[in-house]
């Protein structure tokens, strides 16, 4: 039997250029082979990418090669998945009024201040624990451009309210 060599993703320029990654990552993980791994190089350790990742079935390794680059290898594992414990979902926020007709967000998630791809993959990692129907209310320093597609293939609905400083969305979880 070979062994497929990982595929290798280096998103170094596009997150030192202000770019959020994670459609590159997703695609990447996507079009893997059966059974190959993703070795992935990235300017931190993309913590909220292993939860992500994990409940698609990868375990990851990750070294710090250098200050700021990163080399994380993804290898599929089929017992990786089961064993991402579910995270509690806190009582319903009320920090801010829902939509008209949206029930209240039942997770607020402060992005302010983290640099990208943290808080698309935060946002998409939350998102993927609601029940359908349940609302996630996000702030962000700014309109994250890279996640309404990301959001479109899910299937959630989006309420965007831009103000001077900040950024706030109502996410609904489809299904």
């Amino acid at each position: 039997m070979t062994e497929t060599a990982p595929l290798t993703l280096d998103v170094r320029p596009t997150l030192r250029a202000g770019g959020e990654p994670f459609t590159q990552i997703m695609q990447a993980v996507t079009g893997l082979q059966p059974g190959q791994a993703l070795r992935l190089l990235a300017t931190f350790e993309p913590l909220p990418l292993y939860a992500v990742l994990g409940r698609k079935g990868f375990t990851h390794r990750a070294t710090r090669l250098a200050e700021g680059e990163w080399e994380v290898v993804f290898t599929p594992d089929a017992s990786a998945a089961a064993a991402v414990p579910r995270q509690p979902r806190p009582a319903a926020a009320r920090h801010a009024e829902a939509a008209p007709g949206w029930p209240e967000p039942c997770q607020v998630l402060d992005n302010r201040g983290l640099q990208p791809p943290e808080p698309m993959v935060r946002i998409l990692s939350t998102l993927e624990q609601l029940a359908p129907g349940e609302v996630i209310e996000a702030w962000n320093d700014r309109e994250p451009l890279l996640l309404y597609p990301e959001l479109e293939a899910r299937g959630a609905a989006i309420d965007v309210r831009r103000e001077p400083d900040r950024v706030r969305l109502l996410i609904r979880r489809g299904g």
